[in-house]
């Protein structure tokens, strides 16, 4: 976001994300793929460049 100057309140008023969708991408709760899907398009990047898989710790 920093890198397009996107801000939060960008996404919740130009682009109708929801600001509970944003709460939980700063606090890595889940997402829908239709989520990352708009939040890929509105950043021109692709999921690899936004998400992460880590392994559970046991």
């Amino acid at each position: 976001m920093k890198d397009r100057n996107i801000s939060t309140y960008t996404l919740i008023t130009k682009y109708n994300i929801n600001p509970r969708t944003i709460n939980n991408l700063k606090h890595n709760k889940s997402i829908t793929l239709y989520t990352m899907e708009r939040l890929c398009g509105i950043l021109n990047c692709q999921p690899n460049d936004v998400v992460a898989f880590l392994p559970d710790e046991e």
